[in-house]
């Protein structure tokens, strides 16, 4: 029997196409990020249970979930701050999940914990340039001055310490130091928690112009309402994934919003 696995006649027209933008379409077809049956432990308390879903090139996509779902502790196996005991994490076509966190850094992969970690000690300035790496390719590039057209808070207080900001300009902060280092992909964990609601409606403006820039994100969220800004949501469940689709038709599930989120 002939084989059916003729190239489509079409496929010629690749041909005026170069070699390296034919490389690059493809590389956009791959998940930036894929996790695959991940399980994770603290000491021996099982937290992650065959996690798996994927993120593609500049998507935002929102882990859901109450407190206690897993989702602080998905991103830490991203970022290889806790250890993967079963499974496998992949960014770009390379697997990561038995990297050290500062080899996956390097990647292009930056997090913004829950709990910001600035130098209380630094100024804004100083922060920023503790964050710097160079420019990466497929990432946008970041300077201090692009920073501060992004967050022009920081830009009026550019030599103050850090220890004298509110919570909400110590959470931009830490999100523009993390750009500094040029990330391809962004991790934010609960960047809604605990802010006004003037600074919560700056920073969904501020993630979605950095949508806008290219940046892929990943943000673990509590607050349906902010996470709304995402394009598909993942909701987890005692560490276990129990939804996944688009933002749109979760926002149309109030059966599974009062399921999972108590929404």
């Amino acid at each position: 029997m002939p084989s059916t696995n003729h190239p489509h006649p079409e496929e010629p027209a690749l041909a005026g196409v170069s070699k390296d933008a034919r490389s690059t379409c493809s590389s956009k077809r791959v998940p930036l990020l894929a996790l695959s049956a991940v399980d994770a432990y603290y000491g021996l308390a099982q937290i992650l249970f065959a996690v798996a879903f994927e993120v593609r090139h500049g998507e935002i996509v929102a882990l859901l979930g109450r407190n206690g779902a897993g989702k602080s502790t998905t991103l830490k196996s991203i970022v290889g701050l806790v250890r993967v005991a079963k499974g496998e994490i992949v960014v770009a076509g390379q697997r990561i999940d038995h990297l050290p966190a500062n080899r996956i850094s390097r990647l292009g992969i930056g997090y913004v914990p829950e709990d910001r970690r600035i130098f209380t000690d630094l100024t804004v300035a100083e922060n920023l340039e503790v964050g710097r790496q160079p420019a990466r390719a497929g990432a946008p590039h970041w300077t201090i001055e692009r920073l501060f057209h992004l967050f022009p808070n920081l830009a009026e207080m550019r030599n103050r310490p850090g220890g004298r900001m509110s919570g909400g300009e110590q959470q931009m902060l830490t999100i523009a130091r993390t750009l500094m280092g040029n990330p391809r992909l962004l991790l934010l964990d609960e960047p809604s928690e605990g802010l006004a609601p003037k600074i919560v409606e700056q920073m969904a403006d501020t993630i979605l112009r950095l949508k806008e820039e290219g940046l892929t994100v990943v943000l673990s969220e509590q607050n349906l309402h902010f996470a709304m800004l995402s394009d598909r949501a993942i909701i987890l469940e005692k560490g276990r994934v129990r939804y996944s689709g688009t933002m749109a038709e979760l926002a149309r599930q109030e059966d599974v919003q009062l399921a999972y989120l108590g929404a």
